[in-house]
């Protein structure tokens, strides 16, 4: 792959191995001249996740876990063919790859630890209410003559 923008970062200093990358080029579909019937430009990218070594153990479980719905054979596939030029539908579905990756490989959110409202800012709330609901009684008309 000679002339591709280089390595595909993950997260930190891992990146998709260009060697593990599948490529696979079909014609695209939808309108076109001439040129649409001869030229390959949409691309099918696949990388075997499940057989791969680039990964760290705990982020390759992560991945295959949260990818299972997109996995063939632990084989995660991308397509790419919004381009005309085979290239940079190449480019797109590599970047599309290594987000798809990051996303999936990414540690869980910090759970959240519940927390208690302070006793003076219930209180003040419920002292507002009730000058409120003062205020609205107030305006009934039972004692207007």
């Amino acid at each position: 792959m000679v002339g591709m923008s280089g390595p595909y970062l993950i997260r930190g200093s891992v990146a998709l191995p260009e060697a593990e990358l599948l490529w696979r080029f079909s014609r695209s579909s939808g309108p076109g001249g001439q040129h649409v019937n001869t030229s390959d430009s949409q691309v099918e990218l696949r990388f075997d996740l499940a057989g791969t070594e680039a990964l760290p153990e705990v982020w390759k479980a992560r991945a295959l876990e949260r990818l299972a719905g997109r996995l063939v054979d632990g084989v995660v596939s991308v397509r790419s063919s919004e381009h005309r030029s085979q290239w940079r539908n190449r480019e797109a579905a590599a970047v599309r790859l290594a987000a798809l990756l990051a996303e999936a490989t990414a540690p869980p959110p910090k759970q959240r630890r519940p927390t208690r409202i302070p006793r003076g800012i219930n209180e003040r709330r419920l002292r507002e209410k009730k000058q409120r609901s003062e205020t609205k009684r107030g305006r009934t008309g039972r004692d207007w003559a």
